[in-house]
This record gives C-alpha cells, sequence and structure tokens, in this order.
C-alpha cells in the first residue's frame, strides 16, 4: 500500500498566525514586483488593469513608449542578444555600452546615443510606475495597519526589488515612521552606517530598497542622494548583469542588511509577489539560510508549484526556506500537494476562508496575503488615518 505525502494547510497557517502575534520574533517581509500588480484600477466588468505591470508588462510598454524607429530597433537588437525580453536587463546592457565604446557604434548608437536611450527609457518608466494608491482599502494600507497594530520588541524590516513609492505613501498616509538609510531634507544623502546601527525605536518600520528608487538621483559628485522623484535623467538601481554594481553604495549597504537580518537568530522573512528569479537575491536567501539554521523563509507564491520554478528549487536546496503556492507547499524540503485535513482549532472555517477559496491556496496574491496579516493582529486602517488626521468627530470621539 502506497502512502501519499500532503500537507495540511490548516496546520500551517494556524502555525502562522501564531507567529505573526509572537512578539519575540523578529520580522521581515520582502516585497517583489508581484504586489502592485494584484491592485486591479479597472472599472467593474472591465479587462483587469494592474496599478503598476510586472516586469514583463513594463517591457512591453517601454517599448511601445519608444517613438524612433532606430530606437526599437536597438531595444530589439539588445533583446536578441540577451535572450530575455526584461526591461531591467536592457537597460543594464544600454548603460554599459554608453559607458564603454566612446564614439564606436554598436547597433547604430554610440555613447552618446546610449546615454540618451537610457534617458529615455527611465523617462518612461517613471511614468509608468509613479501611481498613487487607491483611496479605498489597499494591500499596501493593510500591510502597515498589521505593522502598526502588533506589539513587538524587533522593528519590522522591510525589503523591497520595487522603486515605486507605494510603501512611503501607504506608511505616510497614516503617519507611520519609517527610515530608509537616507538623513536630509532637500537632497538626502545615504549614510550607510546608520543602515548597521538599530538605534530607533521598534514601532520605526524600517525601509530597504534594494534595487533602487524612483526618487533617488546622483549628484554631480557621482553620490546617490534621495531628492524628488521628477528628475528622470538618473535613476538608478543595481544591474542583473553586473554584480560589481551592487558592490558600491548604496546597494553594497542594503544586501549587506538583507544579509545580517538573515543571520541574526530566530528570523523569520516572508516574502510576496517575488518569484526568486533574481540570482544575486536568491544566491543571498541560500547562502544565509545555510549558514543561520534558526532563520527562516516563508515565500507566499502566486502560481501553481510546477510555474515556480524558481521558488520551489530554492526550497528543496535549503530547507529552511518554505514555499507555498496555490495548489500545494515546499515545506521541510518536501514537495507535496495540498490537503485539507482536521481544522486545528474550533470555528477554524471562518479563519479558513481567509486563505482557502475554490480548493485553491491564495496568500499568493498579495491582496489576500495583507488582508490576512491584519486580520491577525492589525488595527483598523480607516482608525488609523483618522487619528493621523485628527478627525476625532468621524470616530464618535468629542472633545472636552
Amino acid at each position: 500500500m502506497t502512502t501519499t505525502t500532503v500537507h495540511n494547510p490548516d496546520q500551517y497557517m494556524y502555525d502562522f498566525r501564531h507567529l505573526l502575534t509572537h512578539n519575540k520574533k523578529k520580522i521581515g517581509i520582502l516585497i517583489g514586483a508581484g504586489a502592485p500588480v494584484s491592485i486591479n484600477t479597472a472599472a467593474p466588468e472591465a479587462p483587469r488593469k494592474p496599478l503598476i505591470p510586472d516586469i514583463a508588462g513594463l517591457t512591453d510598454l517601454v517599448y511601445q513608449g519608444l517613438d524612433a524607429v532606430l530606437e526599437k530597433k536597438v531595444f530589439n537588437a539588445l533583446e536578441k542578444d540577451l535572450g530575455v525580453r526584461n526591461i531591467e536587463l536592457i537597460l543594464s546592457r544600454v548603460r554599459s555600452l554608453a559607458e564603454v565604446i566612446g564614439l564606436t557604434e554598436v547597433y547604430g548608437l554610440n555613447a552618446e546615443g546610449y546615454e540618451k536611450l537610457s534617458f529615455k527609457i527611465c523617462s518612461i518608466i517613471k511614468v509608468i510606475v509613479s501611481k498613487e494608491l487607491p483611496d479605498v482599502d489597499n494591500p499596501y494600507s493593510h500591510l502597515i495597519s498589521w505593522i502598526n497594530g502588533i506589539n513587538r520588541d524587533f522593528a519590522v524590516e522591510l525589503f523591497t526589488t520595487n522603486y515605486d513609492l507605494l510603501l512611503e505613501e501607504a506608511m505616510e498616509r497614516v503617519r507611520t515612521p519609517y527610515f530608509d538609510g537616507f538623513s536630509g531634507s532637500r537632497n538626502a544623502f545615504f549614510d550607510p552606517s546608520s543602515i548597521s546601527s538599530n538605534d530607533l525605536p521598534a514601532k520605526w518600520i524600517r525601509l530597504w530598497k534594494l534595487h533602487g528608487s524612483i526618487n533617488w538621483s546622483k549628484n554631480k559628485k557621482g553620490e546617490v542622494i534621495r531628492g524628488s522623484s521628477n528628475d528622470v535623467d538618473t535613476m538608478v538601481y543595481p544591474s542583473h548583469i553586473k554584480y560589481d554594481q551592487t558592490q558600491s553604495a548604496p546597494f553594497s549597504a542594503l544586501f549587506d542588511r538583507l544579509k545580517n537580518f538573515l543571520l541574526e537568530p530566530d528570523t523569520l522573512l516572508l516574502t510576496i509577489g517575488f518569484s526568486f528569479a533574481d540570482a544575486h537575491i536568491t544566491a543571498k536567501l541560500d547562502e544565509c539560510l545555510s549558514e543561520n539554521k534558526s532563520s527562516a523563509i516563508f515565500a507566499f507564491q502566486y502560481k501553481k508549484l510546477d510555474e515556480e520554478l524558481h521558488a520551489t528549487c530554492a526550497a528543496l536546496r535549503t530547507p529552511n526556506i518554505s514555499v507555498y503556492c496555490s495548489d500545494g507547499a515546499v515545506i521541510n524540503g518536501i514537495k507535496a500537494p495540498w490537503a485539507i485535513g482536521q481544522s486545528p482549532s474550533k470555528n477554524w472555517d471562518v479563519i479558513r476562508s481567509e486563505y482557502w477559496m475554490k480548493d485553491s491556496f491564495k496568500l499568493g496574491d498579495f491582496v489576500t496575503f495583507a488582508k490576512f496579516l491584519a486580520s491577525s493582529g492589525g488595527s483598523s486602517i480607516r482608525l488609523q488615518e483618522l487619528l493621523s488626521e485628527g478627525k476625532k468627530e468621524d470616530m464618535g470621539f468629542a472633545d472636552d
């Protein structure tokens, strides 16, 4: 008689809810490109329209925004060279050529031409990703609600590969203090020493933008500063091709922060919207978790097991990485489908409906994931907004 291995989502989510409310646990969240994709901005009955597209969608929109025939010709040639249609990789190649070819022409452009193409691509990207959060409840606000609502001894650390400003907006809406490694106001400068220290109160969220941000630029000295998101000419983020570009400030300090976080005792990193296709970050996660067995990663993936190969392979290599997909999971190095079993507590059906719908596990969707967190200890989003605005009358409170 053969025995089929299965994973019971109820038991794992029961344990997960307890972890979320454990004030001694050091928690970080890695948010990838799939997060803003989950927010649908289309009108009812209209085709789905994400707030910000994924890399594939962003690549298509950038290509459509190139108006010169030569620009599109170069774009297609670089895509063919790379063997993949990825705007980050293409932009990295554009910048590399701008640095080295001088007056020599490659696909019809010299260094100056590639500098102009880089500017054009960045201009298009900034228009696309410079979106504001919806006024109604949204997953970013739910996430911040949960962080503000839990009692914790350690600050929650948010790592993101996205260069939009949605996390900043969600925190500022409810006046949640955060620190991103920069100091100053008009042209905030990056202070790497402040990242390694832990002097701020636990209520301050740490925000680490691993791939840079649309409001980062370089000054005349070549230093990265945080200023206005209107400075389109010098948007910075590391190349996926050249590893050495991630070893310069501020990226080296940010990646070191990710490493040091995972090497601390008893840490839990949640990932959402992150495919594990970024070889540099995935290698860093593998390395740290292999070294520190007391740390763990819970990766929540949107697709099925067989469609999340980068994530499942990482979990099979490293047992303290657990991957939760729509149809199954890899937990403790064991890949198996989901199967509902005995409920872990009375009235669990109500809680199950928050993550299990139509025989499918749904926490890989950022909208569902953030709601689940908020329901596990976060305070009311609307209450936070009213408090931050000082509107006591809207809450039924009267001034003395």
